[in-house]
């Protein structure tokens, strides 16, 4: 795989969907890496740090949170 010499930046959208993505399992990490041009330990470390704050959905005043969850599920 070959990557850009410049960090690509992705927004916030672009990582959570690629999280998403992730979550379902249907492809590897390492095709999902390629499409993006991201590393594949870059990968595994936001769906680590997406799982670890799900619970954070969950709790009162997590409105912004509550948002983007909304918005995603209609996708």
């Amino acid at each position: 795989m070959e990557l850009m010499d410049k960090r690509k930046q992705l927004t916030s959208e672009q990582k959570a969907k690629i999280v998403l993505e992730l979550l379902r399992g249907e492809r590897t990490v390492a095709e999902i890496a390629s499409e993006y041009e991201v590393y594949p330990t870059q990968l595994h470390r936001w769906k680590a740090e997406a799982i670890e704050n799900l619970p954070s959905l969950f709790t009162r005043g997590a409105s912004e949170t509550e948002k983007m969850r909304r918005r995603y599920e209609t996708e």
